[in-house]
């Protein structure tokens, strides 16, 4: 079993605003790479402004060409004198540096200029560990010392969730502090899941905590 075969593309309107999930990256077993969008989810979020990818306009067609040169523009160039902070950071497995399916997955192709978000629909494989953000900070505002680098954090399933029954809520010491990200989310219901741990990796901050990434690993 793959690590992942599954990446979600993620929009939204801007920080605070509800995630859509787009459309889907699928990898088969041959190493194809697709993409499709989700139409209803298309139209949904048009309605706050969402706009297809320019290369990839139709929403009811299913592309198989040049989708990972595409998407792998967003991606970090290997020529930058940061790469290798840049991988540390993330921890990316030096032997798939060159693999942009991995590479997307796991950076979640964040790019400043826009909001997607490549989200891997990670499977629970021996040592699996990859990083991502809590959601709904925004509406959380956090004092800046809620939460520090290395803290251990629990989670709870939220099952009753009316905008998403896969929700997992996130603790530190019994304080809420946020959701594990859409999609990212999907791992905690998979078998072996309930085993995973969660541990602070970095915050940004500025009087209450504005972004938290989590590393989540077996």
């Amino acid at each position: 079993m793959r690590e992942f075969d599954k990446i979600y593309l993620s929009w939204r309107e801007g920080l605070g605003h509800s995630r859509h999930i787009v459309g889907v990256l699928e990898m088969d077993l041959s190493g194809l790479v697709t993409f499709r969008y989700f139409p209803d989810k298309v139209e949904k979020a048009k309605s706050s402004g969402f706009s297809c990818y320019t290369e990839f306009s139709e929403i009811n067609k299913v592309y198989s060409e040049n989708v990972l040169e595409i998407f792998g523009q967003r991606l970090i160039k290997s020529e930058r004198p940061d790469i290798k902070d840049f991988y540390s950071f993330w921890e990316i497995d030096p032997s798939y540096k060159d693999d942009k399916f991995y590479l997307l997955g796991h950076t979640q192709g964040l790019s400043p200029t826009d909001n997607f978000e490549f989200l891997a629909d990670y499977n629970t494989v021996p040592n699996l560990h990859f990083l991502t953000e809590l959601a709904g900070l925004s509406h959380l505002k956090l004092p800046a010392n809620t939460l520090e680098q290395g803290d251990e954090l629990t989670f709870t399933f939220e099952n009753d969730n009316l905008h998403d029954n896969e929700a997992i809520k996130v603790f530190k010491e019994g304080k809420y502090v946020g959701f594990i990200k859409k999609i990212h989310c999907k791992i905690f219901h998979k078998e072996g899941g309930e085993k995973l741990q969660v541990v602070v990796k970095a915050l940004d901050r500025n009087g209450i905590i504005k972004r938290v990434f989590i590393k989540v690993f077996l």
